[in-house]
């Protein structure tokens, strides 16, 4: 998200702390079985989105 949003700055994080939610992970194996497959990757779909917010 830093390269793609331009941040050079640094990030800290605070280990003590939660860092939120238990992770959830979507099964896709029945989507799978029937023919479907992502077609956008995760950094492209954070550019685009951020594209989306900036131009709204």
């Amino acid at each position: 998200m830093k390269e793609v949003v331009g941040y050079t700055g640094g990030l800290t994080f605070d280990a003590t702390k939660p860092d939120d939610t238990p992770r959830k992970l979507i099964d896709v194996t029945r989507l799978e079985s029937m023919g479907w497959k992502h077609s956008i990757d995760l950094k492209e779909g954070i550019e685009k989105t951020y594209e989306w917010y900036v131009n709204e």
